[in-house]
């Protein structure tokens, strides 16, 4: 689901946000290059650096100079809290408030939608 009118360097820190969370890159893994996640997703080589550097701001990635860019040990449990307050401050009070505004109900929630 992406938001077109976030800047391209949010859109690619979602992206690795999400692949921290899901697992796909843990504690200690090498994160792509720069360049190989910008050909990848089709972004200015700047841009995908500019993302990283906001990992780095927030002490969830560490660089090795010469090596690469890795995820920080317990930097899977921090973004996971980070993103568990933005969700619940920033997201979930309007999602809450349309629900309460068309009387949707918890079993509504359940129901397999195809």
């Amino acid at each position: 689901m992406a938001d077109d009118s976030k800047p391209v360097y949010l859109r690619l820190r979602e992206i690795i946000a999400a692949s921290i969370l899901d697992g796909d890159f843990r504690d200690g893994d090498l994160l792509p290059s720069v360049r190989a996640l910008a050909a990848r997703q089709g972004a200015n080589p700047l841009t995908v650096a500019k993302a990283y550097q906001c990992f780095q701001d927030d002490g969830l990635v560490v660089v090795k100079r010469g090596v690469g860019m890795f995820v920080a040990d317990g930097a899977t449990r921090r973004l996971r809290d980070m993103e568990r307050a933005r969700f619940l401050d920033a997201v979930w009070p309007p999602v809450a408030e349309q629900i309460k505004r068309l009387g949707i109900n918890v079993e509504d929630l359940w129901i397999e939608r195809v």
